[in-house]
């Protein structure tokens, strides 16, 4: 499969990685104390995060011109744009088990940790595949279009966190209390270690996203096979995540067309995948650069005309709800979260 090759020193690579560790160091203290985030926080820290990303790009350009430059941005903004459905499962997951606002910022950070862990290792051994067996173009492609079509036609299924099976496996394993205790993801009980019901939420959060990491990584490596690019371009993109889901929440009922235009991306992830082992090769970037945007803008604004009188949930929510929760410690109903299903998180809740 032929790629973009130029050489990455050692030292980029550190300096890229100390500089990402450097961020996610950052975040953690600048939400380091429980407080709920707000959108007009959110907002702030989504611009400052997609700034950075937007950047690195500029570097790219500088440093090995404009064809690695916008395969990087085509990398990032597919990244970002699967990103969104993420959101989506992440507000699942604290409606289902009722996560207060509070503490939902903590099980994001340490899920993005994971995400990033899991896509480093997902890169490289997706890449090697691809490099050395050529054929492996069409197995990733065909799932590519698979899952592109899976998403289109299988978005109102029901989903049950509590029924994946990494949950129930920790469950099984370690002890687990039914109550949130804080911001704790374990307790002492009788000289015993404990796992509260905040881990669960982070197990399943992290059991979600690695599922995740294989549709995102394989789009991305439709790309490119260039991990440097592949990795820098998935690492700024989920960065931000944390910061996008509180921006993201009160809308998200709003975005009903979006995953289509996701599923569109993943199919024509496929497709490129798929060509680039055929006489035809690898499509040119800005054609791909340009399917991209304007994808995610059909679908964006055709949701957003479609929903244009409903409401946003942030619009629908009492002051004060998630900070009482909070500070009692105790399991309160997400403010998202319909009456019916609240009662179903009572009876299925670990």
């Amino acid at each position: 499969m032929n790629d973009l090759s130029f050489a990455v020193p050692l030292w980029v690579w550190a300096a890229v990685t100390v500089g990402i560790c450097v961020m996610l160091a950052v975040d953690l203290i600048a939400h380091r104390d429980n407080h709920v985030i707000g959108f007009k926080e959110a907002a702030i820290w989504s611009s400052i995060w997609i700034a950075i990303g937007l950047g690195f790009g500029l570097i790219l350009l500088a440093w090995q011109g404009g064809e690695v430059s916008s395969t990087y941005y085509a990398g990032y903004l597919i990244e970002k744009a699967l990103s969104i459905d993420n959101v989506f499962v992440f507000a699942l997951v604290f409606s289902f088990f009722a996560v207060p606002d509070a503490y939902q910022h903590k099980v994001l950070f340490w899920g993005v940790l994971g995400a990033l862990a899991a896509r480093l290792v997902f890169i490289f051994v997706g890449a090697e595949l691809l490099q050395v067996f050529f054929w492996t173009a069409y197995v990733f492609g065909a799932f590519l279009i698979w899952t592109g079509w899976k998403m289109a036609v299988s978005k109102d299924e029901e989903v049950h966190p509590d029924r994946n099976p990494v949950v129930r496996l920790v469950k099984k394993l370690i002890p687990t209390d039914a109550k949130f205790h804080g911001d704790r993801f374990f307790i002492r009980r009788n000289g015993r270690r404990v796992a509260t019901l905040l881990f669960v939420v982070l197990v399943a959060v992290e059991a979600t996203d690695l599922i995740f990491a294989v549709d995102s990584v394989a789009a991305v490596l439709a790309i490119t096979t260039n991990t440097f690019l592949v990795w820098t371009a998935n690492a700024f993109a989920v960065l931000g995540l944390r910061s996008l889901y509180f921006c993201l929440a009160g809308l998200l009922r709003r975005f009903t067309y979006l995953h289509y235009g996701l599923a569109v991306l993943l199919a024509f992830a496929g497709v490129k995948l798929i060509l680039s082992e055929t006489p035809v090769g690898k499509l040119p970037i800005p054609l791909t650069l340009g399917v991209i945007t304007v994808t995610i803008t059909v679908s964006i604004a055709w949701s957003l005309i479609a929903t244009r009188n409903q409401p946003s949930d942030t619009d629908e929510q009492p002051a004060g709800t998630e900070a009482g929760a909070a500070d009692s410690g105790e399991t309160a109903p997400a403010p998202h979260q319909p009456a019916a299903q609240r009662a179903t998180s009572d009876k299925e809740s670990p």
